[in-house]
Order: structure tokens, then sequence, then C-alpha cells
């Protein structure tokens, strides 16, 4: 068994050393199933990317990705020509 050294900061390393706990891991555990993936899937096993939106933007996009909030149901035609005449 070999022997990896990382630097992490303090407060990243406290933060995931409390999360894998709660997943029933310590830290070791986490970092080879982590590696594990990464050989399963032939690289990095999850997207990386840089926001490029603000939280609402982002938030928004997913829930229309996600069909969230995209329409409102009627119950009839007249109901929906009520709504659209209330636009106006």
């Amino acid at each position: 068994m070999a022997t990896v050294n990382i630097r992490v900061d303090d407060d990243i390393k406290a933060q995931a050393q409390e999360l894998f706990a709660s997943l029933g891991m310590d830290m070791s555990t986490a970092m080879n199933i982590f590696l594990r993936q990464a050989i399963s899937f032939g690289g990095i096993p999850f997207t990386i990317r840089q926001p490029r939106f603000n939280e609402e933007t982002e938030r928004a996009i997913i829930e229309a990705h996600n069909g969230i909030g995209l329409s409102k149901a009627y119950d009839s035609v007249a109901s929906l020509r009520e709504a659209l005449d209330a636009e106006d």
C-alpha cells in the first residue's frame, strides 16, 4: 500500500472530513473511492466548470433544464383566455 501526501486548505479539509464522517468513511477511504472512480471513468468522474452566472441565474437555468416553472396549467380554455387577457 502506498502513501500519498497532498496539500489542502485547513477549512476544506475539515469540511471534507465532516462530510465523509457523516457518510461513514474517513478521508483515506473517500480518496480511494475517488481514485477508483477516476480510473473506471477514464478521467475526472464529475464535471469541472467555472460558474458563468450569478446564483439566481444558475437556479433559473437548472429549473428550466428540469422543466420547473415553465408553464401554468389551466383547467379550461376560458381560464386560459382570462389569464391571457389579464396580462395586457
